[in-house]
Parts: C-alpha cells; structure tokens; sequence
C-alpha cells in the first residue's frame, strides 16, 4: 500500500492541472482552519478542489506543493488511519526541501473512506506547516464529526450542481452585461436557455446529453447514494421502503411530505416499516445532499416538527428523471432551482401558510440582511393566476412586518402585465435575471 501511496503522489506532482468550468464557490477566509468541501456525489466537488489547487499556483506556488490525493481508489481499500501518514511521509521524502520552510497545501478527496481520518489531520494541523482542504459526500459525516475532532478548527463550504451562470458559463454564454439591461434578442435567448437549465439540471456531467442519457445518468447518481451513503454507510436492511421513498420524494418535487402519511401508505400496500426508521431514512437521504426539506414557518418549535415540510431534490434535472405524471413539471423545477439557489446564498428557508389558507413558497432570511418573502410561478399570462400569487403575497405581507414580496417567473409571456399590476411592496421579476445577479441578498 505504501507503494501505491508513493506511486500516486509521483503522478500528481507531475500532473498538469486540468482547466474545467470555474465554479463561483467562495472558500471561508479564516485562517489556521481545515477546508471541509462537501456536498452530494457528482456534483464537481473534485473540479473545485483543483480550481483552489491552480489558483494558488497561479499566485505563485511551486506546482509541486500543491497535492492532490484521492482515498476512493481501490488500491488503498481497507488502509487504516494508522497508516495516514504515509502520505505526509513519502511526500516529504519527495520535497524535503519544503518541510517546515512553506506552506504546502494537501486536497485529500474522499478521505472519510478511511475511518478514524480526523485524528490524522489534526496532528498534521498541529505539526506540520500545512493548508488542509478535505472533501466527502455525507453532511453528517463530514460536519458532525469534523466538530468534534478538530475541535472549532474547520470551516465548511458546500458545493452545489452548476448554478444558471455556470450553466451559461460551461456553455460559453456567459453573459458579460448586466442581466437587467440585456438587449431584446439576448434577453430571449437566456430565456431559452433558462428553459434547458430547468429540464435538465446542473450537474456537470449531465450538460449536453441527449434526454435518454441524462435520464439513465442522473438514475444512476440515486442508485449511488442510496447504496453507498445510506445503506453501506448506515447499515439500512429495509431497502424495499428506501426505494418507495426516494421515489416518492424525488417524484413529487415542491409537494408537501408526510412521514405519518408515507407510513400509512406503505402499510396498505404490506410494506413493513417503522415510522422511526423512516423518519432515519429521511434524515440519511438529506445528509447525504439529495433532498432538501423546508419547514413550516413558525415561532413554535412543536408546529414546526408536527407540519408536513416540503421537499425538494437538490437539482431541478432530477425531476424529469422521477417524475411518472409525464406531464410538463417546469412549476416544480423553476421552485426548486429558486431553492437551491437561496441555499446558494446562504439563506435560511421556510415556507409560510397565512391565517386565511394562503402559501406562500419561501420566507428566506439572508445571514446579513433583511428577510423576504418569495413566490414563485411559472406563468403569470393568466389574469387568475396573477391575481391568486399577489392575494397570497399580500396576506403573507400583512403578517410579516411588511416584508419585501419578490414574485419570480420562468419567462416574460405576461411578465410586462404583472409588473404594471403588482400592488405596492411586490416585485414581479424572471428568475434567470435574479439568478444572473448572484448577490448574496434576497431581493
């Protein structure tokens, strides 16, 4: 094992660093802190930890202190934490010229494979004059266990699939202006491309794919999760109940669940399951980044947990993958994507159901910055459909301190009509043009 461990840091040292699509992730700047890269399988995590790699070679660091090693090899199955400090070991023997004279940075990719990992890193952050950024695919995994073990010393930055700029960005239509004031042709030509992004997601190897091959493609991506982050990781034996409820969740994106309703379900159709175990089950599909769950808003912690959440997938593409209705789901993706894209932004995220009935999708609270409320719909040409969005946001209004209303839709068919109608404290705006700003504030 030692051998392989030699041979692996030889090639990567030599290794030109690839160029892929840059992500606009922002790394924590604190310093003295482990960099912990997580988020689902797929979704570029490795692309970025070589964007961090050739960034700072850019800035001026030899090409050679900059080392890239990934555990998920089968050639170092079973290695054990004891053995970790091979890889500091043969490294140093390689460039001892570096040791304790600069700064070296270790990209230690899937290292949670190896149990016991933290130990190891806190003694390299201890002894050693190194940046550590390490990678996984398990929330709880990585943020509980990286909290304990090196005791306040990490900082976590979650990766996501591409956001609509990178979409834009892998495709080369990146547009350099701003979105607000994009003349006619190209505002309808990301409008288009808007379209696509909804249908077929953001996972880096999914862009460009004819629709069978996503679909098999993104399928597969569930099958990993499922076998390796919660039954190989969480030892789940009831696979039969697993399976009905990731399709379930995945299947019915933006829709309200019900753990006590699921179970009642399973049991008319003789599946046994406990409501225990399926609320681990749910618990293990959301660590895992596959889904998202957003509560009910409230101040009461009881309504919160007694209220179904709504449930969402971590990437709009993986609806068209699940979904049986086989009807158009462009409501549910474009709902999704503004989710995932507050989660971008580091927003807290709730739903609101006003005294009178009305919903509203997302109350989102930015970690600086003053709340607002969020509707979104798809279509806004239909005079019923916009009275109904602006009804429920103005409830919504009157019942949150007059919070900022924003309503987002996924083309301009009825947008000019909205936007003259929207009563005061409502903002009607298309979704790419929102997404395009990537502020880190809600409105």
């Amino acid at each position: 094992m030692r051998d392989v461990i030699r041979q692996k840091l030889a090639d990567e040292t030599r290794l030109e660093l690839p160029r892929w699509t840059r992500r606009d992730i922002r790394l924590p700047l604190v310093p003295d802190k482990t960099h912990a890269v997580i988020g689902m399988r797929r979704v570029g995590k490795t692309c970025f930890l070589r964007q961090i790699q050739r960034d700072r070679v850019e800035q001026g660091a030899p090409r050679e202190t900059q080392v890239y090693f990934n555990f998920d090899d089968e050639r170092l199955a079973g290695m054990e934490a004891a053995q970790l400090h091979w890889v500091l070991e043969e490294y140093f023997l390689r460039f001892p010229q570096h040791r304790d004279q600069r700064r070296v940075g270790f990209f230690l990719d899937e290292v949670q494979v190896v149990r016991g990992w933290e130990g190891f890193v806190r003694r390299m952050m201890d002894t050693e004059k190194v940046d550590i950024f390490v990678s996984g695919s398990s929330a709880k995994l990585l943020s509980r266990e990286i909290a304990t073990a090196l005791r306040g010393r990490a900082m976590e930055t979650l990766v996501h699939p591409f956001s609509f700029r990178e979409f834009l960005r892998h495709q080369g239509a990146e547009p350099e202006d701003d979105p607000s004031f994009l003349p006619k042709a190209k505002r309808s030509a990301m409008e288009k491309l808007f379209a696509d992004y909804l249908l077929s997601g953001g996972f880096p190897e999914a862009q460009g794919l004819a629709a069978q091959d996503r679909l098999l493609l993104l399928q597969g991506y569930v099958d990993a999760v499922i076998l390796r982050d919660v039954i190989e990781r969480h030892g789940v034996t009831n696979v039969v109940a697993l399976r009905h409820l990731t399709r379930q969740l995945l299947g019915a994106a933006a829709g309200l669940f019900s753990v006590h309703r699921f179970f009642n379900d399973q049991k008319s159709q003789g599946v046994a399951v406990s409501k225990d175990a399926l609320h681990a089950m749910l618990g293990h599909l959301e660590d895992a980044f596959l889904i998202r769950l957003v509560p009910l808003h409230t101040s009461s912690e009881r309504q919160r947990q007694s209220n179904p959440r709504k449930v969402y997938p971590v990437d709009s593409g993986l609806i068209t993958a699940f979904d049986r209705s086989g009807r158009p789901n462009t409501g549910h993706a474009l709902e999704t994507a503004v989710l995932v894209e507050l989660e971008r932004r580091r927003c807290e995220r709730a739903y609101v159901r006003t005294a009178d009935g009305l919903e509203v999708d997302f109350l989102a609270t930015p970690v600086a910055g003053r709340p607002a409320l969020i509707q979104v719909c798809a279509d806004v040409s239909e005079a019923e459909t916009r009275a109904r969005e602006f009804r429920a946001l103005e409830s919504a209004i009157a019942e949150h301190r007059k919070l900022p209303a924003l309503l987002l839709t996924a083309n301009s068919t009825g947008l000019s009509q909205a936007q003259s109608e929207a009563p005061k404290g409502i903002t009607v705006r298309p979704a790419w043009e929102w997404m395009l700003e990537g502020s880190t504030n809600v409105v």
